[in-house]
C-alpha cells in the first residue's frame, strides 16, 4: 500500500514513515500543505494521512481543494482539535475518517487498513468486470466461472487498475507502486510485459492502453 502522510511536526512525520516502512507501506512525506497538496494532486496513493494545522495551507484547504479536483483518495485527518463541531467539519469537507493526537500507530494502521479495504471491495468481497469475478478476500480470479491463476505481481497490477477504474493509469505511477525498490525490473519492460500476460489470461479488451497516458481498465 502507497501512502502520503502530511505533517508539519516532524518528529511525528519521522515516526509515522519509519514504522509505516517496517510495516511494509509505500510512505512518502510533506511537511506543509503546499507540499501536501502538490503531490497528492500529481501521484497516485491508496490513503493520505493529513494533519489539520499545517504552514501555509491547512489540511481542510487542502482535502476541499482535492475533492473539488474530483481527487477521491481516502483521507484520514489527523488533529489536536477533538471537539464534535470540528470533527463534523472534516467529514463534511470529505474526509473519510478522524483521529485526535495523541493516537498510536496501531490504531492508525487498523484505520488506514480499514479505509483501504472499503475501497478496493466497495463494501463488497467481489467485484465484477464484465466475465471476470475477484474474489478480493480469497484473491480468487475467475473468467466465465473458470478459475485463472495469476502471479502476485499480475494480482497487484491488476487490482491497482481496477481500483483506479476508468481513470489513465501511467507506466510511472505502476512503477512507484509496485517496483518502486527494484531500480533492475524499473529499467525493463516487466509492465508491459505484466500486462501483456492479464490481456492474455484475462481477456485482450480488459486492459486498454492509451499513448501518451498509459493504461486504463473501463467499467
Amino acid at each position: 500500500m502507497k501512502i502520503l502522510i502530511v505533517e508539519d511536526d516532524l518528529n511525528i512525520l519521522s515516526l509515522l514513515k519509519e514504522n509505516f516502512i517496517e510495516e511494509g507501506y509505500i510512505a512518502d512525506t510533506a511537511e506543509n500543505g503546499e507540499d501536501g497538496e502538490y503531490m497528492a494532486s500529481v501521484n497516485s496513493y491508496d490513503v493520505i494521512v493529513l494533519d489539520w494545522m499545517l504552514p501555509y495551507k491547512s489540511g481542510i484547504d487542502i482535502l476541499r481543494s482535492l475533492r473539488n479536483k474530483s481527487i477521491m483518495t481516502p483521507v484520514i485527518m489527523l488533529t489536536a482539535k477533538g471537539e464534535i463541531d470540528d470533527r463534523i467539519t472534516g467529514l463534511k469537507k470529505g474526509a473519510d475518517d478522524y483521529l485526535v493526537k495523541p493516537f498510536s500507530f496501531k490504531e492508525l494502521q487498523a484505520r488506514i487498513e480499514a479505509l483501504y479495504r472499503r475501497v478496493v471491495q466497495n463494501g463488497k468481497n467481489e467485484i465484477k468486470i464484465k466475465n471476470i469475478t475477484i474474489q478480493t478476500d480469497k484473491k480468487i480470479i475467475t473468467k466465465n466461472s473458470k478459475i485463472i491463476t495469476l502471479t502476485a505481481k499480475e494480482y497487484e497490477l491488476l487490482m491497482f487498475l481496477v481500483k483506479r477504474k476508468n481513470s489513465y493509469v501511467s507506466k510511472f505511477m505502476i512503477e512507484a507502486q509496485l517496483w518502486t525498490n527494484d531500480e533492475n525490473l524499473k529499467q525493463s519492460n516487466v509492465i508491459q510485459v505484466t500486462i501483456y500476460h492479464l490481456r492474455q489470461k484475462l481477456g485482450k479488451d480488459l486492459i486498454s492502453s492509451f499513448k501518451g497516458l498509459g493504461y486504463k481498465i473501463e467499467i
